[in-house]
């Protein structure tokens, strides 16, 4: 349980110091994320490919896991608003963000933040401290997830049973949309502090990220560009 935990943290996302390898045939707004392996893990594909005249990003996991992700470095006053899509076809069997054994998604957009590393409990402290020493690379203080599931209700927040500096909000549950182009302006830091009770530190990264492994499945999604805005409109 530690070490899984412990991969959830460190491999979530950082400050891409070392472990991701250059991802091959992504291009456009794509070009400068890396793939970034988990150890353990089979890989999940992404490619890049054109949908009209975007390009977007074609997703495989074959009970695999392993993220996109670029760093993202913007202090917590200038973060605002986030822009993004996603398309499935077809949900995870047995797949449920609440059950740690279970925890498989065929999209997730997730979001690294900063904090004040003093504050965590002495459990995380532990459970970070062993992170960095096996990676090189410390985890992020907070991570929030935005993410589809089978059967939570939407618009919910799971923390995870792992870590609970890990809280996902569900965006979309079960079937209905299935087949369709789910297109979304977040506010980032009002779903930060509804996840977490606090204020949000400075972004470090975000990621992309399908996964089947935990129930040993398959899972596969579509995402369009991820914008960043500031409160007033300027594109970061």
């Amino acid at each position: 349980m530690i070490r899984r935990c412990f991969l959830l943290l460190s491999l979530a996302l950082g400050a891409c110091a070392s472990g991701p390898e250059p991802a091959s045939a992504l291009d456009g707004p794509w070009a400068g994320w890396q793939n970034y392996p988990l150890p353990g893990k089979r890989s999940t594909v992404y490619r890049t490919q054109r949908d009209g005249a975007r390009f977007i990003v074609q997703a495989r996991a074959d009970a695999s896991a392993s993220m996109l992700r670029r760093p993202w470095r913007v202090d917590a006053a200038q973060l605002a608003r986030a822009q993004f899509s996603w398309r499935v076809t077809t949900l995870v069997a047995r797949a449920d963000l609440a059950d740690a054994e279970a925890s498989d998604s065929p999209v997730r957009l997730v979001f690294a933040f900063d904090g004040d590393h003093g504050r965590l409990s002495p459990r995380n402290r532990m459970l970070f401290e062993l992170a960095r020493s096996l990676t090189g690379e410390p985890p992020p203080y907070a991570t929030l997830v935005y993410a589809w599931d089978n059967r939570a209700e939407r618009e919910s927040v799971i923390q995870s049973r792992r870590s609970d500096r890990v809280r996902k909000i569900v965006l979309e549950s079960g079937a209905a949309r299935l087949g369709q182009w789910r297109h979304y302006e977040r506010d980032i830091a009002a779903d930060f502090r509804r996840a977490f009770g606090e204020e949000p530190g400075a972004l470090l990264g975000v990621a992309l990220m399908t996964d089947a492994d935990n129930t040993a499945g398959r899972a596969g999604g579509e995402y369009g560009e991820v914008r960043l805005f500031t409160r007033d409109g300027t594109p970061l």
